[in-house]
């Protein structure tokens, strides 16, 4: 049985482009770099944190897919990465999984129960969900015990929050009560503007959700870190990013060790 000491953060925004697997892939390695033991699972059809930690998805003969919906044991499937971090790997495969699961019974405790029957036992396990509300969202958000949202300040990034929020609202009251929403990350933040920290007051304000210190900047060490197959804690380690996120998972750490706090609120109706 997995550590009841583990902390399970699904990483969750509808709304693509907002660094969301960027930031999973590094918060994991930074993690890592702490001295805590780490799983990612990838559970995006598109399979982009797969390939971001260098696995070719194409050259996988088991992928979550095979642990959701055909039996298959995680240890079997489970990859070690160069970045210090496990990873759980999808292919395009995961795809069907959604239609596979709608008829199935317990479908939302999928994933729950995948990681329940782990032989391994991990401080953290994050969870790359996909850029939707759907099947495997949900089924994340019932193993989770927390969920961060990444979130791109700017105007129009926030307006798939509301709805994200009704889902953990909702799963909350059926299937994980004791999920916790534990704020919104700001990605793609660039400091010489006031817009973005505008945007992200209007957030904080309109959903009371923390906000997760520090921004992530906006910068172009991101976009060449998955082409090397790894981290930016690895390809740029000296860079502002990867410092951010060192410092982001220094407060998640923290952020795991206070007491459960008040449900977030809904949307505020207009």
């Amino acid at each position: 049985m997995m550590d009841p000491m583990t902390t399970t953060l699904a990483v969750a925004n509808q709304k693509g482009g907002v660094a969301k697997t960027t930031s999973v892939a590094s918060i994991g390695a930074a993690l890592a770099e702490l001295g805590h033991s780490v799983l990612l699972v990838d559970l995006d059809p598109q399979a982009c944190l797969t390939f971001s930690l260098g696995v070719d998805p194409e050259d996988l003969e088991l992928s979550v897919h095979h642990v959701l919906t055909k039996g298959v044991e995680p240890g079997e499937v489970i990859l070690e990465t160069e970045d210090g971090v496990d990873l759980l790997p999808a292919t395009i495969e995961l795809a069907r999984a959604e239609a596979d699961l709608l008829t199935r019974t317990g479908r939302e405790h999928v994933i729950k129960t995948a990681i329940e029957d782990l032989d391994v036992d991990y401080d953290w396990i994050l969870l790359d969900c996909p850029p939707s509300l759907g099947v495997l969202t949900v089924a994340a958000l019932t193993a989770a015990t927390g969920v961060l949202v990444p979130l791109q300040c700017e105007t129009l990034s926030h307006r798939g929050v509301g709805q994200l929020l009704d889902t953990v609202h909702d799963v909350r009251r059926f299937t994980n009560k004791k999920l916790e929403v534990w704020g919104v990350l700001p990605t793609l933040y660039d400091g010489r503007t006031t817009h973005a920290r505008t945007v992200l007051e209007t957030i904080s304000e309109t959903y009371d959700l923390e906000v997760v210190e520090p921004p992530i900047p906006k910068t172009i060490k991101f976009a060449e870190a998955p082409a090397a197959g790894r981290s930016i804690l690895a390809t740029s380690r000296s860079s502002k990013g990867a410092a951010a996120y060192r410092e982001v998972a220094a407060n998640l750490v923290t952020r795991s060790q206070r007491k459960p706090a008040r449900p977030a609120k809904r949307a505020k109706k207009k």
